[in-house]
C-alpha cells in the first residue's frame, strides 16, 4: 500500500450514486513524486471539514465502530429524526447494524486543511 502521511490533496470526488469518495492526491519529496487515489468505497456517510487548498494528509486510521458511536454522539442525536446515517431505533441497534453490515469507522488526521472521518466498507490506495 502506498503511503498517504504527507501527502497533498488535489482534488476530490464525492460519487454518492456509486457509494465511493476519491481523493487525489499528490506526494513530492526529493526524489519522489507520486500520484495516489485515496478510494473509500461502499461508502455510508462522511463528514469533512476545514476543506482548503493545500490540504496535506497527517494519517488514515480505521478505529472501531463503538469509537465513531462516541466521538459524534451528539451529532447521532441531533441527525437521527432525519434518518441520519441511517434510520435505527437506539444507538445500541446503529452501532449493531453498523457492524453487522460490516463497516469500518476511518479517521482523516490532517498537517493542515481538511480532515474528518468516513464510513465506508472498503478503503484502498492507487498508485496511479
Amino acid at each position: 500500500m502506498s503511503r498517504v502521511h504527507d501527502n497533498e490533496i488535489i482534488s476530490y470526488e464525492v460519487d454518492f450514486e456509486n457509494r465511493k469518495i476519491i481523493m487525489h492526491t499528490q506526494y513530492q519529496g526529493s526524489d519522489l513524486l507520486e500520484n495516489i487515489d485515496i478510494v473509500f468505497s461502499d461508502v455510508l456517510v462522511h463528514m469533512f471539514e476545514n476543506q482548503l487548498e493545500g490540504s496535506i494528509i497527517f494519517s488514515i486510521e480505521k478505529h472501531e465502530l463503538f469509537q465513531f458511536i462516541k466521538d459524534n454522539s451528539d451529532l447521532l442525536k441531533k441527525q437521527k429524526d432525519y434518518c441520519w446515517p441511517m434510520y435505527y431505533n437506539t444507538i445500541e441497534e446503529l452501532e449493531e447494524r453498523l457492524f453487522k453490515d460490516q463497516y469500518s469507522y476511518y479517521v482523516i488526521s490532517s498537517s493542515y486543511g481538511l480532515s474528518g472521518w468516513v464510513i465506508a466498507k472498503n478503503y484502498e490506495t492507487i498508485l496511479i
